[in-house]
């Protein structure tokens, strides 16, 4: 038969179990949320490392000119080196663009480009170019069209990056940092870092007001650049940033001249 204390001494141990599981379970509680909200602070502070890496800030964050108004194109994984040289470093070569909207050709001068000559040349030998659109038209600030990325939303590249050229052709910058890149020129896109251009590229088709950051390889004939203009004056798809005339690069090829 349990006694009376034998009875007090076993609610008292129950109640003590019970205590101490509550407690365990509140310690466990605070630990998982501790994580949890450690977590959270280690995505929010790489999102902040890579937006500030990639150039997203505005003008006022950083010192450059917005993503809207830059010829921007997303960070592509480097997993393979850039093409081995195989143009004639001396020559001048036509990059053509066979579009819906009619025929695109483009000046390029391999003596002052030659890595960025060679690069559109063995992409344009493989088809990279080949059915794919011009994803972004800008209307205020600076005036282009933006080409290149095969997956059409400024995403895409060719698994390499390849070196700045050229930067000095278009002169001294104001007191902005900027130069003009004048209507007719065409010059490579990138992600706002140095070295890290691809495959996406844009037509100028009014003059427009850049850090000289960007790569200016070519120029459009007169015909192409008239082609760039007409779908510019029809301006953007509603809402966003493609055009709304719609330009679809079906061939591209690159000859030496």
């Amino acid at each position: 038969m349990v006694t009376s204390d034998q009875r007090r001494r076993q609610l008292a141990r129950e109640k003590y179990e019970r205590q101490q599981k509550r407690r365990a379970e509140a310690r466990q509680k605070t630990r998982r949320k501790t994580a949890v909200i450690s977590a959270a602070a280690a995505v929010v502070v790489a999102l902040l490392i890579g937006l500030a890496v990639g150039g997203v800030f505005s003008s006022e964050d950083s010192g450059e000119p917005s993503a809207a108004n830059s010829p921007s194109a997303e960070p592509t994984p480097k997993q393979s080196p850039s093409p081995a040289m195989a143009i004639d470093a001396k020559a001048k070569y036509t990059f053509s663009l066979k579009t819906n909207q009619g025929e695109i050709k483009i000046d390029m001068d391999a003596a002052k480009t030659p890595q960025t000559v060679n690069s559109f040349k063995s992409l344009a030998d493989k088809g990279y170019f080949d059915n794919t659109k011009c994803h972004r038209l800008t209307t205020e600030g600076i005036f282009v069209l933006q080409c290149g990325d095969p997956q059409g939303n400024g995403t895409g590249g060719p698994g390499y990056t390849i070196p700045d050229e050229n930067l000095d052709a278009l002169g001294k910058p104001n007191e902005q940092g900027q130069v003009i890149y004048p209507a007719g020129t065409v010059a490579m896109a990138n992600t706002g870092q140095p070295g890290s251009g691809g495959s996406q590229f844009f037509l100028v088709y009014k003059d427009s007001p850049l850090t000289p950051t960007y790569t200016p390889f070519g120029k459009l004939d007169a015909a192409g650049l008239k082609i760039v203009q007409d779908v510019a004056k029809e301006g953007t798809v509603e809402g966003g940033i493609a055009p709304k005339k719609g330009v679809t690069i079906e061939k591209a090829t690159v000859t030496k001249n």
